[in-house]
């Protein structure tokens, strides 16, 4: 179930990042806006990732949480994918880019941050897990 965890992390991140982006794009732009999209986009991630993962099937290992520690590691992940976002759309895309799509990245390498955290949080060498 670990990899179903990192789709729903990725997927989630991005339609919630891209949707906070489209939403705000009048009000905020740039660094803001991406920071917005990269923190809710991680805040939706875990609840929608938990949610599921305790519904889901009771197959394997039990990692349907996430201690509070990792959540948090994960905000502050958030903050350095959406600068990186920030900075990939002010240097290599173009300046009139929707702004959903800043959004969207920022929840991407947001994503991307977490899903190392939750990988991290799993990887346990005195277990093995055959499958």
């Amino acid at each position: 179930m670990t990899q179903a965890g990192l789709l729903i992390v990725i997927v989630v991140s991005m339609v919630v990042g891209g949707l906070t982006g489209m939403l705000l794009e009048g009000v905020l732009s740039g660094l803001p806006l991406a920071i917005l999209a990269g923190l809710l986009a991680v805040i939706a991630a875990v609840i929608v990732r938990n949610v599921v993962m305790v519904r889901g099937a009771q197959v394997g290992p039990d990692d349907s949480g996430l201690p509070g520690l990792v959540i948090v590691f994960s905000l502050v992940a958030s903050l350095a994918g959406s600068l990186a976002a920030n900075e990939i759309a002010e240097e290599l895309l173009p300046p009139q880019l929707p702004q959903g799509l800043v959004g969207a990245l920022a929840g991407l390498l947001s994503a991307i941050l977490m899903a190392m955290l939750m990988i991290t949080y799993h990887m346990n060498p005195d277990k093995r897990f055959d499958r």
